[in-house]
Protein backbone atom coordinates (compact mmCIF):
# COMPACT_ATOMS: atom_id res chain seq x y z
CA UNK A 1 0.00 0.00 0.00
CA UNK A 2 1.03 3.26 -1.26
CA UNK A 3 1.67 6.47 1.53
CA UNK A 4 -1.03 8.35 -0.35
CA UNK A 5 -3.41 5.16 -0.11
CA UNK A 6 -2.40 4.83 4.04
CA UNK A 7 -3.29 8.35 4.38
CA UNK A 8 -6.67 8.68 5.99
CA UNK A 9 -8.93 10.53 3.74
CA UNK A 10 -10.14 13.96 4.39
CA UNK A 11 -14.28 14.57 5.43
CA UNK A 12 -15.77 16.83 2.75
CA UNK A 13 -18.80 19.30 4.56
CA UNK A 14 -21.59 18.16 3.18
CA UNK A 15 -23.82 21.70 3.12
CA UNK A 16 -26.93 22.03 4.94
CA UNK A 17 -29.40 21.60 1.76
CA UNK A 18 -27.41 18.35 0.86
CA UNK A 19 -28.22 16.97 4.26
CA UNK A 20 -30.93 14.38 5.10
CA UNK A 21 -33.71 15.71 6.42
CA UNK A 22 -33.66 15.63 10.64
CA UNK A 23 -35.70 13.98 12.98
CA UNK A 24 -39.17 15.75 13.82
CA UNK A 25 -38.92 18.43 16.20
CA UNK A 26 -40.92 22.04 16.97
CA UNK A 27 -39.77 24.85 14.72
CA UNK A 28 -38.03 27.47 16.98
CA UNK A 29 -37.64 30.87 17.08
CA UNK A 30 -34.51 31.15 14.12
CA UNK A 31 -36.02 28.98 12.07
CA UNK A 32 -39.43 30.96 11.88
CA UNK A 33 -37.17 33.78 11.30
CA UNK A 34 -35.82 32.25 8.44
CA UNK A 35 -39.68 31.67 7.36
CA UNK A 36 -40.47 35.38 7.39
CA UNK A 37 -37.22 36.68 5.79
CA UNK A 38 -38.10 33.97 2.86
CA UNK A 39 -41.85 34.66 2.63
CA UNK A 40 -40.06 38.35 1.93
CA UNK A 41 -38.30 37.64 -0.94
CA UNK A 42 -41.38 35.41 -2.53
CA UNK A 43 -39.33 31.92 -1.88
CA UNK A 44 -40.97 28.98 -2.34
CA UNK A 45 -41.84 26.46 0.43
CA UNK A 46 -39.80 24.07 -1.39
CA UNK A 47 -36.72 26.22 -1.14
CA UNK A 48 -37.23 27.32 2.62
CA UNK A 49 -37.94 23.29 3.51
CA UNK A 50 -34.40 22.48 2.30
CA UNK A 51 -32.24 25.59 3.69
CA UNK A 52 -34.25 24.19 6.63
CA UNK A 53 -33.58 20.55 6.72
CA UNK A 54 -37.60 20.23 7.31
CA UNK A 55 -40.42 19.02 4.85
CA UNK A 56 -42.37 21.14 2.63
CA UNK A 57 -45.14 20.70 4.25
CA UNK A 58 -44.09 21.64 7.54
CA UNK A 59 -43.26 25.27 6.32
CA UNK A 60 -46.27 25.44 4.44
CA UNK A 61 -48.51 23.97 7.35
CA UNK A 62 -46.20 26.39 9.73
CA UNK A 63 -47.37 29.74 7.48
CA UNK A 64 -50.69 29.03 7.09
CA UNK A 65 -51.59 27.78 10.71
CA UNK A 66 -49.58 30.85 12.55
CA UNK A 67 -49.94 33.97 10.23
CA UNK A 68 -52.57 36.74 11.74
CA UNK A 69 -54.75 39.51 10.73
CA UNK A 70 -52.64 42.15 9.35
CA UNK A 71 -54.98 45.88 10.23
CA UNK A 72 -58.42 46.43 11.83
CA UNK A 73 -59.28 46.12 15.36
CA UNK A 74 -58.57 42.63 15.31
CA UNK A 75 -55.31 42.95 14.47
CA UNK A 76 -52.74 40.48 15.72
CA UNK A 77 -55.68 37.66 15.40
CA UNK A 78 -54.73 34.00 14.52
CA UNK A 79 -56.59 33.09 10.79
CA UNK A 80 -58.52 30.54 11.23
CA UNK A 81 -58.91 30.43 7.15
CA UNK A 82 -59.35 33.23 4.79
CA UNK A 83 -62.80 34.68 3.33
CA UNK A 84 -64.11 33.61 -0.07
CA UNK A 85 -63.70 37.58 -1.10
CA UNK A 86 -59.78 37.89 -0.03
CA UNK A 87 -57.00 38.30 -2.57
CA UNK A 88 -56.27 34.76 -4.14
CA UNK A 89 -52.89 34.75 -3.07
CA UNK A 90 -54.17 34.18 0.60
CA UNK A 91 -56.41 31.07 -0.58
CA UNK A 92 -53.02 29.13 -1.67
CA UNK A 93 -49.01 29.83 -1.56
CA UNK A 94 -47.70 31.80 0.16
CA UNK A 95 -51.21 32.33 1.92
CA UNK A 96 -50.11 35.59 3.45
CA UNK A 97 -49.35 39.36 2.45
CA UNK A 98 -45.44 38.92 2.98
CA UNK A 99 -43.79 39.54 -0.29
CA UNK A 100 -46.58 41.19 -2.04
CA UNK A 101 -45.72 44.61 -3.87
CA UNK A 102 -48.91 46.05 -3.11
CA UNK A 103 -48.56 45.02 0.44
CA UNK A 104 -47.80 48.55 2.22
CA UNK A 105 -49.60 51.47 0.30
CA UNK A 106 -51.71 50.47 -2.88
CA UNK A 107 -53.63 47.43 -1.87
CA UNK A 108 -57.60 47.69 -2.16
CA UNK A 109 -58.39 43.89 -0.52
CA UNK A 110 -60.31 44.96 2.84
CA UNK A 111 -58.92 41.76 4.48
CA UNK A 112 -54.95 40.93 4.46
CA UNK A 113 -52.81 38.73 6.44
CA UNK A 114 -49.18 38.32 7.22
CA UNK A 115 -46.98 36.08 8.85
CA UNK A 116 -44.43 37.43 12.08
CA UNK A 117 -41.94 35.47 13.28
CA UNK A 118 -42.69 36.72 16.69
CA UNK A 119 -45.95 36.23 16.81
CA UNK A 120 -46.05 32.59 15.70
CA UNK A 121 -43.76 32.13 18.41
CA UNK A 122 -46.16 33.77 20.83
CA UNK A 123 -49.30 31.77 19.13
CA UNK A 124 -47.34 28.18 19.48
CA UNK A 125 -45.85 29.04 22.82
CA UNK A 126 -49.19 29.99 24.37
CA UNK A 127 -51.04 26.63 22.33
CA UNK A 128 -47.96 24.48 23.97
CA UNK A 129 -48.76 25.97 27.59
CA UNK A 130 -52.54 25.03 26.73
CA UNK A 131 -51.71 21.50 26.40
CA UNK A 132 -50.22 21.08 29.29
CA UNK A 133 -52.40 22.58 31.39
CA UNK A 134 -54.25 20.62 34.57
CA UNK A 135 -53.41 17.89 36.71
CA UNK A 136 -51.10 14.99 35.32
CA UNK A 137 -52.34 13.09 38.53
CA UNK A 138 -55.56 10.13 38.68
CA UNK A 139 -58.88 11.83 39.57
CA UNK A 140 -59.06 10.15 42.49
CA UNK A 141 -55.38 10.71 43.37
CA UNK A 142 -55.93 14.49 43.10
CA UNK A 143 -59.17 14.66 45.25
CA UNK A 144 -57.04 13.18 48.17
CA UNK A 145 -54.19 15.61 47.37
CA UNK A 146 -56.46 17.93 47.32
CA UNK A 147 -58.41 16.95 50.56
CA UNK A 148 -55.05 17.06 52.42
CA UNK A 149 -54.10 20.36 51.00
CA UNK A 150 -57.47 22.28 51.89
CA UNK A 151 -57.35 20.99 55.42
CA UNK A 152 -53.88 22.38 56.05
CA UNK A 153 -54.65 25.75 54.08
CA UNK A 154 -57.72 25.50 57.02
CA UNK A 155 -55.18 24.81 59.96
CA UNK A 156 -53.20 28.57 58.49
CA UNK A 157 -50.41 26.36 57.10
CA UNK A 158 -49.03 28.11 53.86
CA UNK A 159 -48.02 25.90 50.75
CA UNK A 160 -44.67 26.17 51.48
CA UNK A 161 -45.37 23.86 54.59
CA UNK A 162 -47.55 22.23 52.98
CA UNK A 163 -45.36 21.14 50.43
CA UNK A 164 -42.92 20.08 53.22
CA UNK A 165 -44.54 18.44 55.73
CA UNK A 166 -46.51 16.53 53.18
CA UNK A 167 -43.56 15.12 51.51
CA UNK A 168 -44.16 11.47 52.44
CA UNK A 169 -47.67 11.74 50.98
CA UNK A 170 -47.48 13.31 47.83
CA UNK A 171 -44.62 15.06 45.73
CA UNK A 172 -46.02 18.78 44.63
CA UNK A 173 -43.59 22.18 44.99
CA UNK A 174 -45.59 25.41 46.80
CA UNK A 175 -45.30 26.96 43.10
CA UNK A 176 -47.53 23.71 42.43
CA UNK A 177 -49.89 24.13 45.25
CA UNK A 178 -50.27 27.89 45.03
CA UNK A 179 -50.54 27.42 41.08
CA UNK A 180 -53.75 24.83 41.32
CA UNK A 181 -55.08 27.34 43.93
CA UNK A 182 -55.26 30.25 41.64
CA UNK A 183 -56.93 27.97 38.96
CA UNK A 184 -59.72 26.84 41.20
CA UNK A 185 -58.72 23.15 41.05
CA UNK A 186 -61.15 21.17 43.60
CA UNK A 187 -63.01 24.02 44.72
CA UNK A 188 -60.19 26.05 46.02
CA UNK A 189 -59.56 29.59 45.96
CA UNK A 190 -57.02 32.23 46.83
CA UNK A 191 -59.51 33.59 49.35
CA UNK A 192 -58.05 30.50 51.18
CA UNK A 193 -54.83 32.33 51.42
CA UNK A 194 -54.98 34.49 53.94
CA UNK A 195 -52.06 36.82 52.57
CA UNK A 196 -52.93 37.19 49.48
CA UNK A 197 -56.33 38.65 50.67
CA UNK A 198 -55.36 40.48 54.01
CA UNK A 199 -52.92 43.29 52.88
CA UNK A 200 -53.73 46.72 52.55
CA UNK A 201 -51.91 49.74 50.82
CA UNK A 202 -48.93 50.70 52.46
CA UNK A 203 -48.36 54.41 53.29
CA UNK A 204 -45.23 56.15 52.57
CA UNK A 205 -43.67 58.24 55.28
CA UNK A 206 -40.54 60.25 55.23
CA UNK A 207 -37.58 59.09 57.05
CA UNK A 208 -37.26 60.72 60.52
CA UNK A 209 -34.47 59.87 62.95
CA UNK A 210 -35.49 58.80 66.60
CA UNK A 211 -35.76 60.95 69.48
CA UNK A 212 -33.19 58.46 71.42
CA UNK A 213 -30.25 60.00 70.17
CA UNK A 214 -28.10 58.93 67.06
CA UNK A 215 -26.13 56.60 69.49
CA UNK A 216 -29.49 54.80 69.44
CA UNK A 217 -30.40 55.08 66.32
CA UNK A 218 -30.66 52.85 63.23
CA UNK A 219 -28.05 54.24 61.75
CA UNK A 220 -25.53 53.26 64.47
CA UNK A 221 -27.42 49.50 64.20
CA UNK A 222 -26.94 49.07 60.97
CA UNK A 223 -22.73 50.19 61.87
CA UNK A 224 -23.12 47.09 64.01
CA UNK A 225 -20.83 43.80 62.14
CA UNK A 226 -23.32 41.38 60.27
CA UNK A 227 -23.07 38.65 62.86
CA UNK A 228 -24.27 41.43 65.48
CA UNK A 229 -26.99 42.45 64.05
CA UNK A 230 -28.30 38.98 62.79
CA UNK A 231 -28.22 37.66 66.86
CA UNK A 232 -30.58 40.38 67.64
CA UNK A 233 -33.70 40.69 69.26
CA UNK A 234 -36.74 42.52 67.77
CA UNK A 235 -39.41 43.63 69.98
CA UNK A 236 -43.15 44.83 69.57
CA UNK A 237 -46.06 45.15 71.08
CA UNK A 238 -49.58 43.25 69.72
CA UNK A 239 -52.87 45.18 70.62
CA UNK A 240 -56.56 43.98 70.90
CA UNK A 241 -59.64 45.97 71.58
CA UNK A 242 -59.07 49.75 71.85
CA UNK A 243 -61.06 49.53 74.96
CA UNK A 244 -58.20 46.35 76.63
CA UNK A 245 -55.91 46.99 78.96
CA UNK A 246 -53.56 43.99 78.67
CA UNK A 247 -51.31 43.59 75.40
CA UNK A 248 -49.13 41.25 74.10
CA UNK A 249 -45.19 41.78 74.21
CA UNK A 250 -43.45 40.27 71.55
CA UNK A 251 -39.75 39.17 71.11
CA UNK A 252 -38.53 37.74 67.80
CA UNK A 253 -34.82 36.31 67.84
CA UNK A 254 -33.73 36.77 64.24
CA UNK A 255 -30.98 34.20 64.39
CA UNK A 256 -33.63 31.31 64.95
CA UNK A 257 -37.01 33.00 64.16
CA UNK A 258 -37.89 31.98 67.65
CA UNK A 259 -41.11 34.11 68.48
CA UNK A 260 -41.80 34.99 72.91
CA UNK A 261 -44.79 36.28 73.93
CA UNK A 262 -45.28 37.93 77.18
CA UNK A 263 -48.75 39.35 78.36
CA UNK A 264 -48.62 42.41 79.49
CA UNK A 265 -50.97 44.13 82.11
CA UNK A 266 -50.68 47.65 80.08
CA UNK A 267 -48.84 49.39 77.52
CA UNK A 268 -46.23 51.35 79.40
CA UNK A 269 -42.51 50.94 79.65
CA UNK A 270 -42.72 50.44 83.24
CA UNK A 271 -44.93 46.71 82.05
CA UNK A 272 -42.58 46.31 79.75
CA UNK A 273 -39.54 46.38 81.89
CA UNK A 274 -41.36 44.13 84.34
CA UNK A 275 -41.56 41.65 81.68
CA UNK A 276 -38.23 41.56 80.66
CA UNK A 277 -37.21 41.40 84.60
CA UNK A 278 -39.46 38.19 85.06
CA UNK A 279 -37.88 36.73 81.64
CA UNK A 280 -34.11 37.70 83.10
CA UNK A 281 -34.99 35.69 86.53
CA UNK A 282 -36.27 32.83 85.46
CA UNK A 283 -33.11 32.31 82.81
CA UNK A 284 -30.76 34.26 84.46
CA UNK A 285 -28.21 37.09 82.81
CA UNK A 286 -25.92 35.25 81.12
CA UNK A 287 -28.18 33.38 79.44
CA UNK A 288 -30.14 36.94 78.99
CA UNK A 289 -27.59 38.23 77.70
CA UNK A 290 -26.91 35.63 74.93
CA UNK A 291 -30.69 35.47 73.90
CA UNK A 292 -31.51 39.18 74.18
CA UNK A 293 -28.33 41.18 74.84
CA UNK A 294 -29.06 43.07 71.82
CA UNK A 295 -32.41 44.73 71.03
CA UNK A 296 -34.38 46.69 68.09
CA UNK A 297 -37.61 48.30 68.75
CA UNK A 298 -39.75 51.00 67.29
CA UNK A 299 -40.56 54.15 68.91
CA UNK A 300 -43.75 53.18 70.78
CA UNK A 301 -44.11 54.89 74.37
CA UNK A 302 -43.79 51.76 76.06
CA UNK A 303 -40.40 51.39 75.16
CA UNK A 304 -39.61 55.23 75.76
CA UNK A 305 -37.49 54.49 79.24
CA UNK A 306 -34.64 52.50 77.15
CA UNK A 307 -32.61 53.30 80.93
CA UNK A 308 -35.16 50.57 82.68
CA UNK A 309 -35.71 48.40 79.68
CA UNK A 310 -31.41 47.64 79.75
CA UNK A 311 -31.03 47.30 83.48
CA UNK A 312 -30.18 44.43 85.33
CA UNK A 313 -33.15 43.18 88.35
CA UNK A 314 -30.48 41.14 89.22
CA UNK A 315 -26.81 41.57 91.33
CA UNK A 316 -24.01 42.27 89.67
CA UNK A 317 -22.14 45.06 87.45
CA UNK A 318 -23.11 45.76 83.98
CA UNK A 319 -26.81 46.15 81.99
CA UNK A 320 -28.60 43.56 80.49
CA UNK A 321 -29.06 44.82 77.10
CA UNK A 322 -28.38 47.30 74.60
CA UNK A 323 -31.40 48.90 73.22
CA UNK A 324 -31.61 50.06 69.90
CA UNK A 325 -34.58 51.90 67.73
CA UNK A 326 -35.66 51.99 64.03
CA UNK A 327 -36.63 55.46 62.25
CA UNK A 328 -39.74 57.35 62.54
CA UNK A 329 -42.89 55.26 61.00
CA UNK A 330 -39.89 53.00 59.38
CA UNK A 331 -41.44 49.54 61.15
CA UNK A 332 -40.08 47.87 58.25
CA UNK A 333 -36.79 48.08 59.85
CA UNK A 334 -37.22 45.41 62.11
CA UNK A 335 -39.47 43.54 59.25
CA UNK A 336 -39.10 39.82 60.89
CA UNK A 337 -41.20 40.82 64.01
CA UNK A 338 -43.59 41.80 61.87
CA UNK A 339 -43.98 39.20 59.05
CA UNK A 340 -43.99 37.04 62.36
CA UNK A 341 -47.56 38.81 63.80
CA UNK A 342 -48.84 38.08 60.83
CA UNK A 343 -48.83 34.46 62.03
CA UNK A 344 -49.20 35.45 65.12
CA UNK A 345 -52.89 36.91 64.22
CA UNK A 346 -53.90 33.79 63.17
CA UNK A 347 -54.53 32.60 66.63
CA UNK A 348 -55.52 35.95 67.76
CA UNK A 349 -57.87 37.77 64.99
CA UNK A 350 -58.42 41.01 64.34
CA UNK A 351 -62.56 41.95 64.44
CA UNK A 352 -63.31 38.57 66.20
CA UNK A 353 -64.09 39.79 68.91
CA UNK A 354 -61.44 39.11 71.15
CA UNK A 355 -60.32 40.50 74.14
CA UNK A 356 -56.61 40.84 75.11
CA UNK A 357 -57.76 41.60 78.71
CA UNK A 358 -58.96 37.68 78.85
CA UNK A 359 -55.75 35.99 78.23
CA UNK A 360 -53.97 34.47 80.26
CA UNK A 361 -50.12 33.41 80.67
CA UNK A 362 -51.09 29.66 79.60
CA UNK A 363 -52.42 30.83 76.50
CA UNK A 364 -49.50 32.64 75.79
CA UNK A 365 -47.51 29.79 76.24
CA UNK A 366 -50.07 27.56 73.87
CA UNK A 367 -49.96 30.66 71.37
CA UNK A 368 -46.09 30.13 71.78
CA UNK A 369 -46.14 26.53 70.99
CA UNK A 370 -48.42 26.48 67.75
CA UNK A 371 -46.01 29.74 66.46
CA UNK A 372 -42.39 28.33 67.38
CA UNK A 373 -43.41 24.60 65.82
CA UNK A 374 -44.28 25.62 62.34
CA UNK A 375 -41.85 24.61 59.97
CA UNK A 376 -39.67 27.67 57.78
CA UNK A 377 -38.97 27.41 54.55
CA UNK A 378 -36.28 29.97 55.21
CA UNK A 379 -34.49 27.79 57.24
CA UNK A 380 -35.03 24.34 54.93
CA UNK A 381 -38.31 23.40 56.73
CA UNK A 382 -36.80 23.77 60.37
CA UNK A 383 -38.83 24.62 63.29
CA UNK A 384 -38.35 27.70 65.44
CA UNK A 385 -38.09 25.62 68.62
CA UNK A 386 -35.36 23.04 67.18
CA UNK A 387 -33.62 26.01 65.26
CA UNK A 388 -33.68 27.82 69.00
CA UNK A 389 -32.59 24.44 71.11
CA UNK A 390 -29.78 23.54 68.59
CA UNK A 391 -28.49 27.71 68.55
CA UNK A 392 -28.31 27.68 72.43
CA UNK A 393 -28.16 24.97 73.83
CA UNK A 394 -29.68 24.67 77.87
CA UNK A 395 -30.27 28.19 77.31
CA UNK A 396 -32.84 27.97 74.90
CA UNK A 397 -34.13 24.61 76.60
CA UNK A 398 -34.68 26.56 79.63
CA UNK A 399 -36.24 29.82 78.10
CA UNK A 400 -38.78 27.26 76.46
CA UNK A 401 -39.32 25.26 79.58
CA UNK A 402 -39.77 28.76 81.57
CA UNK A 403 -42.36 30.05 79.18
CA UNK A 404 -43.86 26.60 78.47
CA UNK A 405 -43.02 25.71 75.08
CA UNK A 406 -43.55 22.65 73.17
CA UNK A 407 -42.95 21.43 69.82
CA UNK A 408 -45.89 20.54 68.46
CA UNK A 409 -46.44 17.61 65.46
CA UNK A 410 -47.19 18.99 62.13
CA UNK A 411 -50.45 16.81 62.33
CA UNK A 412 -51.30 18.65 65.25
CA UNK A 413 -50.56 22.41 63.95
CA UNK A 414 -53.55 24.35 64.19
CA UNK A 415 -52.96 27.93 63.17
CA UNK A 416 -56.23 29.24 64.41
CA UNK A 417 -57.98 31.14 67.23
CA UNK A 418 -59.82 27.33 68.00
CA UNK A 419 -55.73 26.35 68.90
CA UNK A 420 -56.44 28.61 72.01
CA UNK A 421 -59.86 27.68 72.28
CA UNK A 422 -59.17 23.58 72.80
CA UNK A 423 -55.93 24.71 75.31
CA UNK A 424 -58.40 26.94 77.11
CA UNK A 425 -61.66 23.75 77.49
CA UNK A 426 -58.46 21.70 78.68
CA UNK A 427 -57.75 24.03 81.56
CA UNK A 428 -61.84 24.33 82.27
CA UNK A 429 -61.68 28.02 80.65
CA UNK A 430 -64.17 29.93 78.11
CA UNK A 431 -63.14 30.31 74.43
CA UNK A 432 -61.76 33.59 73.71
CA UNK A 433 -64.65 33.91 70.78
Amino acid sequence: MSGAEGAPRERKEIPMTARKQQRYRRLDRAERAVIERGLDKNRSAREMARDLGRSQSSVADEVRRNRTIARGQAKGGRVESAPEAACARLRRWPHVCNGCNKRRYHCSMPFRCEYSAARAQAIADATLSGSRRGVDRPEAEFERIAAAIRADLARGLSPAQISAGRAGEFSASPSTIYRWIARGYAGMSNMELRRKVGYKVRKKAALRPTAHGPERSFAAFSALSEGEREAACEMDTVMGKSSDHQCVLTLYLRCCRAQVLLLLPEKSSSAVAAALDMLEGAIGKAAFQRMFGLILTDNGTEFSDWRSLEKSCLPGKGARCRVYYCDVRQSQQKGGCERNHVELRKLLPKRRGISFDDLEPADMAAAMSQLNSEPRPSMAFMTPAAALAAAFGDDGHALMGALGIEEVPYAELLMSAEALNSARRERGRGPLI
